[in-house]
Formats: structure tokens, sequence, C-alpha cells
């Protein structure tokens, strides 16, 4: 892990197109603030993992319904049976 130390205003830049600004810093927090091209997906930590959650549910009920319904029809229905 790269740790730097950065004032009120001061930035870092990633690669040629992503840069951090230090915007405020009050208390025990401070605001950033990023410019980043629009491709580049920026999350806070915590949504990324409730998203990467979410999805993760999302595919487990898929393939359970994909088995349910490989259960309820049969094989020639399914294009099992079907001669190539």
């Amino acid at each position: 892990m790269l740790v730097l130390t950065r004032k009120l205003n001061q930035s870092i830049l990633i690669g040629d197109d992503i840069e951090i600004v230090v915007l405020e810093i009050k208390g025990g927090q401070i605001r950033l603030g990023i410019n980043a091209p629009r491709h580049v997906q920026i999350l806070r930590k915590e949504i990324y993992h409730e998203v990467r959650e979410e999805n993760r549910k999302a595919t487990l009920m898929s393939q359970k319904r994909v088995n349910r319904a490989s259960q309820v029809f049969p094989p020639d229905v399914r294009g099992e049976d079907r001669v190539q």
C-alpha cells in the first residue's frame, strides 16, 4: 500500500487521467474530489461490497430457477431428446 500525506487542495494522480483532490479537512473526516473519465466506476468500498453481494444473490436465485424449471419440464420440451 502506498501511503501519502496531502494537505488541503493538494492532489494525487493515478495514471494519466484520475486525480484525487483533498477538498476539506474537518474533525476526523476529509472530503475528496475525484476527477476521472466517465467510464471509470467509482464506488465507496461498502457500496461496492453491497452491490457485489446483491449480484451474487441474484445469480444464485437465477440458477435455482433454472434448476427448478428443468425439473418441471420433460427432457423433450427442453430439447435434450432432439436429434441434431
